[in-house]
């Protein structure tokens, strides 16, 4: 497959997400760019050809490929791809979506990216309208835009969804509907071949397909690498704290790869008491299994919707005297008021730093002091790029291996006696 114009890899982006869309595009230009001047040097070596006529032949068998007469273009220059499909997208008065494809897509493989968490002011109607877009919306809009690809006749659907939806309606209790399971069933009717998604609530939803493949990431090495910027893993005391049962497998993750110390907070909970927001916690009593006292706690989860329980563990492991509480989110709704409630918490001291990641749009967050936003456009660059040319995800799901050469780095960085070398 080509790694220059033309190309059948195509973006389409749904409003929610079209600003995750263009990050990862921005690197997959870059992706593109590398990997074409790489091989076209090894080529030109390899068979003792010159590099500048190398480019014009490579030109010259694309222009022979496209069913167009040519490519757009200079025939000496590197043509870069054009990921992103023209699409247009109404929002009617009555709340009903329609999604339309602007340009050919045929025979394409297509990714369709969609941020339902995204609740920051929205362009629609082609600019004549500005609304924020609830869940529902943006999964109605990723339905359409889903329906409107396949008829337009794409040869392979792929979701890119960072937050998968309904993914905390998991579990059946009792007389419930299994939402998560719902929607992966709609997806599978509507031909989707993929979903690629960010650190999914529950590996159970996995089970929910029978042909569509679910490809979870992980962003605990860009987490990692925030984290090794403002603790200093060879002068402070740092212990890993579950704030709950729940996330004790992500927290040992991380123990093990910062070889560090596992502790856990417990609690006890009222569940007759359906929380509303951060202050209505159903949290009646907590205990801590280890010991943070003079210790930088770090704590580890997967979301976070109204924040009571967090600030309730990270007020709680203050009391119990850690010197710095810093705590990592995957998916950072930060829903209702709790950017405030966590404002407030800030000034009291309660916690340090709050590191997130931009799967998520949410503008008051990047002003905050006490937020870090780490990147994951970039993984997700990776992963597209090797699903559409075939290649191995292995390095990229289990990062295991890329986190220790890191931490053994950032470790060498320091000579013995503490200084930087």
């Amino acid at each position: 497959m080509p790694y220059s114009e033309p190309t059948d890899l195509a973006v389409v982006a749904c409003p929610g997400g079209e600003s995750f869309a263009n990050e990862v595009i921005t690197h997959l230009r870059h992706m593109y760019k590398h990997r074409f001047t790489l091989k076209n040097d090894v080529i030109a070596k390899r068979y003792g050809m010159d590099k500048d006529k190398l480019v014009q032949q490579i030109n010259l068998d694309n222009d022979l490929r496209t069913s167009d007469l040519c490519v757009k273009g200079a025939i000496d220059k590197y043509r870069p791809p054009v990921f992103k499909v023209n699409a247009r997208f109404t929002y009617f008065a009555n709340g009903e979506f329609k999604a339309e494809i602007n340009e050919c897509i045929r025979d394409k493989d297509v990714f369709i990216f969609q941020d339902v968490e995204n609740h920051e002011m929205l362009t629609l109607n082609d600019g004549k309208n500005q609304m924020r877009l609830s869940v529902n919306d943006h999964v109605m809009s990723l339905l359409c835009t889903i329906d409107t690809v396949r008829q337009a006749g794409a040869r392979q659907i792929t979701l890119v969804l960072p937050v998968y939806p309904y993914s905390r309606q998991h579990k059946k209790k009792g007389r419930e509907g299994l939402t998560a399971a719902l929607l992966g069933h709609i997806y599978e009717s509507m031909e989707v071949d993929r979903i690629i998604t960010l650190d999914i609530h529950s590996r159970e939803i996995i089970n929910a397909f029978a042909h569509t493949h679910l490809e979870n990431l992980h962003a605990s090495y860009q987490i990692i690498r925030e984290l090794s910027r403002i603790v200093d893993f060879a002068e402070e005391d740092l212990v890993v704290v579950s704030p709950d049962t729940g996330a004790i497998d992500r927290n040992k993750f991380y123990a093990t790869g910062l070889k560090k110390p596992l502790a856990m907070i417990y609690k006890e909970r009222d569940y007759s008491v359906v929380t509303q927001d951060a202050k209505s916690t159903n949290i009646k009593s907590i205990k801590l299994l280890g010991d943070v006292r003079g210790k930088v706690a770090f704590l580890a989860d997967d979301m976070l919707g109204t924040g009571g329980t967090l600030l309730k563990a990270m007020e709680y492991l203050h009391e119990q005297g850690a010197t710095k509480v810093i705590a990592a989110i995957s998916l950072p709704f930060f829903t209702g008021n709790a950017v405030e409630l966590f404002d407030e918490a800030y000034k009291k001291g309660l916690f340090y730093r709050i590191i997130g990641t931009n799967a998520v749009y949410h503008e008051d967050l990047l002003k905050r002091e006490w937020y870090i936003s780490t990147n994951v456009s970039g993984l997700f660059a990776n992963v597209i790029t090797r699903l559409h040319h075939g290649q191995s995800l292995s390095d990229l799901l289990d990062n295991r291996s890329i986190i220790d050469k890191m931490i053994k780095a950032s470790k060498n960085e320091k000579g013995n006696d503490g200084t930087e070398r």
